[in-house]
């Protein structure tokens, strides 16, 4: 009898939450040892990989995906080790399961301690990169949770082929190959469907475009991890090294301008505007960066800016163009990114400490740099290894979501017969 789709997803519901059980007791050992052999799983499924992964990028072509989702997409060798790397990475991590957070005794006796503990049972809902259903199992196994994913349409073989080596590599090491699933559907129902299974999943977080996240918030009766948009603005002040600024503008605008921390907006303080749009906007237009830009940066540059308009300030372009703003202060700035940002990452380039420290403590986004690109807001550059995603929410993530992110803490009370009086 062939089940219904929601009937799947009760399947995969109650499969996951037994998984859970096991892997919250898991040793690190244990843990290590699945991650290795999902590494090796990986590896040695490579042809099939391959071959679900060329099946999917013909589709995408003959339903007119561009060349750029189907980059996203695409599968060869060299990526497939990257992928069984990235595993064998997140052995090499620190396992936050277990750790005290804080102890402490009550006046009673009673002995108190806080300590992390897994999650439970994560569903991950993304588009377009295989390579997520490798991180986000490794990174969810390690912390101890079994995880669902529903990967999107455009490489739904190479993601069924990559959790099938998954599941083995956890079936191999002694670990429930429920641990890490995938929901077999690209029907749209399915990410209803899975955002209402509240009875088996602890925390969903969608990853993809604003309708998505839109659609999984509306939904989901269980708590939701936002990967929203990535309107972010790079300020050179008035007191910025100008050549420090330029390469710090290029780099965050065009070293990768399709991903969700490069610059979208550059704001520059009216006292230096001349001195410095010229050669920065010869650097960008060298690589392709089509600019448009408010009254006085077009009477700097002249008609080779278009105007901006409202709109392109709340603009995630994820290409190469590029909003540009004269300010009249620091102040000016700030405003210009809490009306039109995204509260994802935004930077400062100056040479004066105190307006470094002021646009660091008012500036409301996940992550705020002083002369450095926004391209280091990225877990592998914090130090976290592979990354879920890049949380814009407060609760109960924020900026690059690693291990930590992936677990909850529970008290546990210890007394020598306490009662309450």
């Amino acid at each position: 009898m062939t089940l219904s789709l929601s009937e799947v997803l009760e399947q995969i519901g109650e499969r996951a939450a037994s998984a859970s059980r096991i892997l919250s007791q898991a040793t690190t050992a244990e843990k290590n040892e699945a991650l290795l052999a999902i590494a090796r799983r990986i590896e040695q499924e490579t042809p099939a990989i391959l071959a679900a992964n060329e099946a999917d990028l013909q589709v995408g072509a003959r339903n007119g995906l561009g060349s750029a989702m189907l980059d996203r997409a695409r599968l060869d060798p060299k990526r497939i080790q990257t992928i069984a790397k990235s595993v064998r990475e997140v052995v090499h991590l620190t396992d936050p399961v277990g750790e005290v957070l804080r102890e402490w005794s009550r006046p009673n006796g009673l002995k108190i301690s806080k300590r992390r503990v897994p999650i439970g049972v994560i569903g991950i809902i993304y588009e377009s990169r295989p390579n997520v259903t490798s991180d986000a199992a490794s990174l969810c196994l390690k912390a101890g949770n079994a995880v669902i994913l529903r990967g999107g349409s455009e490489a739904i073989r190479s993601n069924m082929a990559l959790a099938e080596a998954v599941g083995d590599g956890c079936k191999d090491a002694g670990l429930p190959e429920y641990s890490v699933q995938l929901v077999p559907s690209t029907d749209r129902a399915a990410v209803t469907l899975m955002a209402q299974l509240d009875r088996y999943i602890h925390l969903i977080i969608p990853r993809g475009g604003r309708s998505l996240i839109e659609a999984v918030t509306a939904a989901a009766r269980m708590p939701v991890i936002k990967h929203f948009d990535g309107i972010c603005a790079a300020y050179v002040d008035r007191s910025a090294d100008l050549q420090m600024a330029e390469r710090i503008v290029v780099n965050a605008k065009c070293q990768r301008p399709g991903v969700c921390n490069a610059v979208e907006t550059l704001l520059v303080h009216e006292e230096i505007a001349r001195r410095f749009l010229p050669d920065c906007a010869g650097a960008l237009w060298e690589q392709g960066v089509d600019l448009r830009g408010d009254s006085l940066t077009r009477e700097i540059l002249g008609s080779k800016v278009l105007p901006a308009t409202e709109e392109d300030w709340r603009t995630e372009y994820l290409d190469l163009t590029l909003a540009v703003k004269t300010v009249r202060s620091l102040d000016e700035a700030v405003d210009h990114i809490e009306t039109y940002g995204s509260h994802h990452s935004d930077a400062i380039i100056t040479e004066d400490p105190l307006a470094a420290q002021e646009f660091l403590n008012r500036v409301d986004s996940a992550t705020v740099f002083w002369n450095a690109s926004t391209r280091f807001n990225d877990g592998a550059e914090f130090g976290f290894g592979a990354e879920i995603g890049i949380s814009t929410d407060r609760l109960h993530a924020r900026g690059p979501m690693g291990l930590e992110e992936l677990t909850s803490y529970k008290y546990l009370v210890v007394g020598t017969g306490q009662v309450k009086g």
